[in-house]
């Protein structure tokens, strides 16, 4: 496939919302979202119908008294509302902060009150974790709620239907606030993102024509929830600018991997997107029961995907999972665009408009196979999508950044060919005996074993060692634990990688801590491994 030239300049007035998703609008025909509910219900959405509704959206906001820079904090499932209230809030300049549905409400009292947020659009669920903590928020002035009505809450619904169908444009300028987003928080409280009107849109180009590689023929599932910064990667921003139909499955409850392999067979998906741990969990299904005629293309980000899972779902769909890699503060920026060799386990390289290096603690870039910091160059010019700054932290704005670099904290190092390859978070590589062992590659190990279907590997205070490594597993519905499976995975490890690495302790778990985007809390482990190194 060659790769497309695609436009990121930015212009001094932009609005996605009128720019990019209501164009689309001009073909009154056009798909723009196929949504099934909870139950199996469906609703075909087109963009004519979007610009319309979010019009009246904006004016009904506007008459609540929102208006542009007002922070609102957005918590809803997979709800078609979720996705009018991002461009009805961007129609009229105020700023979104979604967040999970799994927030709690310590979680949300502590993002209102960060971001001195003036309003909340959320359900039934999320309006009784709001009522708990409201007197904590001074800020808070308008609840808005989606579905049932309830005392004290304004209607979605009739917020709305206030609105008038059509809207003259709002003049934006590109550098407006346009959307927050939370870390992770895989350490710590979590920091606010600012993301601009213009530059983080824009840049989701490269994530929608260079990775998803997405056409206005596609029908793209992304299996992320709202709250995670992939939902704009890959439910939002890259699709829509590129003119594909989203396919979204508003599924509750505890996830169901057959209930996904039963959808791609059903519908006709042509592209998926899914975290590593959705695909760890499909992969331990009898994947030859199915088939999916329609689909052409597997993306995977969040960590990367162990080669061992990429060969089996490769096996068994001919398709090929392409990794790519970002943060919350960035759209991608390394990833395996169609076309390109792609090195199970690697990052696979920058892409257009982005210069990546791993560097040393002076800011040098380092030659190949070293082990340093994984680094966007930001001077003499600041690349098209990376965030403005965490906001109201100026000190950690200006830690993650190195001379002529944006340092996001991870580790890495680059090969001869100009592959990356990740070794870990930067708090999660484990020093022992003098050997600095990267938690991904004795995972990845691990889990090439039949009887694992998930594992995690932290450092364990030693005082002979410093730290030794330590695994949490989580087996395959096959598999027992024991102290014979134990030492079999010890060995195992030993010959499949350097035999100083192996896990000298094994710890059976029937799950990972993992945040709201899916990636393991090694922050977690690590503490509960500090806690019995300390009792011994």
């Amino acid at each position: 496939m060659t790769i497309p030239v695609i436009d990121l300049s930015v212009p001094s007035d932009f609005n996605w919302a009128y720019d990019v998703v209501d164009r689309w609008a001009d073909d009154p025909d056009k798909l723009a979202m196929r949504w099934i509910g909870p139950v199996g219900e469906e609703r075909a959405i087109t963009f004519a119908g979007l610009r319309e509704r979010t019009n009246r959206l904006a004016g009904g906001l506007e008459r609540l008294g929102l208006t542009r820079g007002d922070r609102v904090l957005l918590v809803l499932p997979r709800v078609v509302e979720w996705w009018e209230s991002v461009l009805g809030l961007m129609k009229i300049g105020a700023v979104a902060m979604p967040g999970t549905s799994l927030l709690t409400a310590r979680d949300i009292a502590y993002r209102i009150n960060a971001a001195e947020a003036h309003a909340v659009i959320t359900d039934s669920d999320g309006a009784s974790k709001v009522e708990a903590i409201r007197a904590e928020c001074p800020s808070l002035e308008l609840l808005i709620i989606v579905g049932e009505p309830r005392p004290g809450w304004h209607s979605f619904a009739e917020t709305l239907a206030a609105g008038a169908a059509e809207r003259p444009r709002l003049p934006t300028p590109s550098g407006d606030p346009c959307m927050i987003y939370f870390t992770s928080g895989t350490a710590g409280n979590p920091k606010m993102v600012l993301h601009t009107h213009a530059s983080y849109p824009i840049g989701h180009r490269i994530t929608g024509a260079y990775w998803l590689a997405l056409t206005p023929e596609d029908l793209h599932w992304n299996l992320s929830d709202t709250g995670w910064a992939k939902a704009a990667w890959s439910s939002l921003f890259g699709p829509w600018n590129m003119g594909a139909a989203l396919f979204v499955h508003d599924g509750r409850g505890k996830y169901n991997p057959r209930e996904t392999l039963e959808l791609l067979q059903r519908y006709p998906v042509t592209t998926f997107c899914a975290a590593p741990t959705i695909y760890r969990l499909l992969v331990q299904e009898d994947l030859r029961a199915y088939r999916f005629p329609h689909l052409r293309s597997c993306t995977s980000a969040g960590e990367p995907l162990n080669p061992e899972v990429i060969a089996v779902w490769r096996e068994a769909t001919g398709i090929t999972v392409r990794d790519g890699y970002g943060q919350t503060e960035s759209v991608l920026l390394c990833g395996n665009p169609p076309g390109q060799e792609l090195r199970p386990g690697s990052m696979g390289k920058p892409l257009p408009g982005l210069t990546l290096a791993v560097i040393d603690h002076e800011g040098n870039p380092l030659p190949p196979h070293r082990e340093g910091d994984l680094a966007v160059k930001v001077k003499p010019e600041r690349p098209v999508g990376l965030f403005k700054e965490y906001w109201r932290t100026p000190g950690a704005t200006a830690a993650c950044h190195r001379g002529d670099w944006y340092v996001t904290g991870d580790r890495a190092y680059v090969d001869e060919d100009g592959y990356f390859w990740f070794v870990g978070r930067a708090d999660d590589v484990i020093i022992s005996a003098g050997y600095r062992i990267g938690p991904f590659e004795v995972e990845s190990a691990l889990i090439e074993h039949p009887a694992v279907a998930e594992a995690a590997v932290v450092a364990k205070p030693d005082p002979a060692r410093g730290a030794i490594v330590k695994a949490y597993v989580v087996l395959s519905s096959s598999a027992s634990p024991s102290e014979a499976l134990a030492h079999e995975l010890q060995e195992f490890v030993k010959r499949n990688t350097a035999p100083y690495k192996y896990p000298r302790e094994i710890e059976f778990v029937r799950e990972l801590p993992k945040t709201v985007s899916g990636k393991i809390r090694r922050v977690e482990l690590r503490a509960r491994a500090q806690q019995e190194a300390a009792s011994q």
